[in-house]
């Protein structure tokens, strides 16, 4: 080995802090001799990426209800502007809430009620839908029925102050659900827990509750409505969905249109409606109400309902 090459590989080693022989009378290192004398750097473990839940299309939807301002500032005016109405439909004597196809007897004279639906409506089950979207999961009754019977539902901004003025006004709240009967007990403990006022269980108007004299189809709330029609005055409805206040004969986009359109001018004075973009009839209108498609058609289906900009 020359000297000069000599004295480059000793200010090499000095360099490394290695204490290396090098082979002699050679002026060309092969790779085996360099490794001995420049060592492999050690690498230094990348900590592992966090696993994040899969895309789904409710996380926004449920963000925006459990973490915006705007949801509850929505909420809460809704329900405020329904105490103002209140105090006028009290002193209306003929103000009624029901259609005239639900109303099978004068109003006039008759104890004086409002209709809420629970879910969305007076009770907040955002919570129930986080987990969905955590978990990777859609709803089903096994896990709905677990989270009802937790009782831990806490009230929609307004809901629970509208409710307790309208009972110390003589209003009699009744709860017109799709919640299934078996759910009644929990669903009760969970209201009144709350606080919402129900004096009798008799107020608790699930999914299955007959009515004689009337026949209902599916989930829809008509004959229901009629009943609490029988024996009160019934002065607002409240949902989150335009079945909660109105039949729906075919639920597509025209279908919901022909349905509200008669009654548009309620809207704000009898019927008010709760935002609520998680779940709903609006949803399968969209696909022909047809659950029964993959995930992947729903969504285009979603997709083609869209106004692109041009």
């Amino acid at each position: 080995m020359t000297p000069l090459k000599t004295l480059a590989l000793s200010a090499l080693v000095l360099a490394l802090a290695a204490c290396q022989t090098l082979p002699a009378n050679d002026d060309t290192l092969t790779d085996q001799e360099l490794a001995q004398v420049v060592p492999t750097p050690v690498r230094k473990k990348v900590p592992d990426a966090p696993v994040l839940p899969a895309a789904n299309d409710n996380l926004n939807a449920v963000a925006w209800i459990q973490a915006s301002l705007e949801y509850r500032l929505i909420a809460g005016q809704t329900y405020r502007s329904a105490l103002y109405q209140l105090d006028r439909a009290l002193k209306t004597p003929d103000w009624d809430a029901l259609v005239p196809g639900e109303r099978a007897n004068p109003a006039t004279g008759l104890a004086p009620a409002v209709i809420v639906d629970i879910d969305e409506t007076v009770l907040d089950n955002s919570p129930y839908q986080a987990r969905l979207v955590r978990d990777g999961l859609s709803y089903d009754e096994t896990t709905w029925d677990a989270w009802v019977r937790e009782e831990k539902a806490t009230p929609v901004p307004g809901a629970l102050e509208f409710a307790q003025a309208a009972a110390a006004r003589g209003v009699t709240v009744f709860y017109v659900t799709n919640r299934a009967a078996h759910l009644e007990e929990p669903t009760l403990k969970n209201l009144r827990a709350a606080g919402f006022p129900i004096e009798k269980p008799e107020q608790f108007l699930g999914l299955g509750f007959f009515v004689e004299g009337c026949e209902s189809e599916g989930s829809e709330k008509g004959c229901r409505r009629q009943y609490v029609g029988r024996t009160h005055r019934v002065l607002m409805q409240f949902g989150d969905q335009i079945g909660d206040m109105v039949t729906i004969v075919a639920n597509n986009p025209a279908g919901r249109e022909a349905a509200m359109a008669p009654h548009a001018a309620w809207i704000g004075e009898r019927w008010f409606v709760l935002p609520n973009p998680t779940y709903g009839s609006w949803e399968p209108a969209l696909f022909n109400n047809a659950w029964t498609l993959p995930e992947n058609e729903r969504r285009q289906m979603k997709l083609q309902s869209l106004k692109y900009a041009e």
